[in-house]
């Protein structure tokens, strides 16, 4: 497995003592020069953010769509993944998706604006912005 120009961008990889997770894993990350950070043995909680991530995917995503094949899975996380990091709205962060650091657009009057709708996911995800 090559993780190509995406392994750069990574430093660290935590995760839990599953015994799923065998030397072979572990050896396609070290390649690539990330280290790996082991959860301790009987601490859960010790990753909430991740199970954070894998409970909101699974909530908005996952539990309303049938999964055909690990190809379809595969489109269908990619572009959750793109909304959840571009789009998404996170009370954390002030209303602000993970990748932007400004603020929210100031909210607009809709009877003077034009909206265009974009549908993610066959519809199952509404993205707004205003039009041109």
């Amino acid at each position: 497995m090559d993780l190509g120009d995406r392994g750069s961008q990574f430093r660290f990889l935590i995760r839990d003592r599953d015994t799923r997770y065998t030397a072979i894993f572990d050896d396609v990350f070290t390649a690539e020069e990330i280290e790996i950070l082991r959860s301790p043995p009987g601490a859960p909680r010790a990753n909430a953010h991740a199970e954070r991530w894998v409970r909101t995917v699974r909530r908005e995503r996952l539990d309303r769509m049938l999964i055909y094949t690990p190809r379809h899975l595969r489109i269908v996380l990619d572009e959750y993944v793109t909304h959840y990091n571009d789009h998404r709205p996170h009370q954390g962060r002030a209303q602000r998706p993970p990748n932007r650091e400004t603020p929210p657009p100031p909210v607009v009057d809709l009877a003077t604006i034009r909206v265009q709708r974009r549908k993610i996911l066959h519809g199952m995800i509404s993205e707004y912005s205003q039009a041109a």
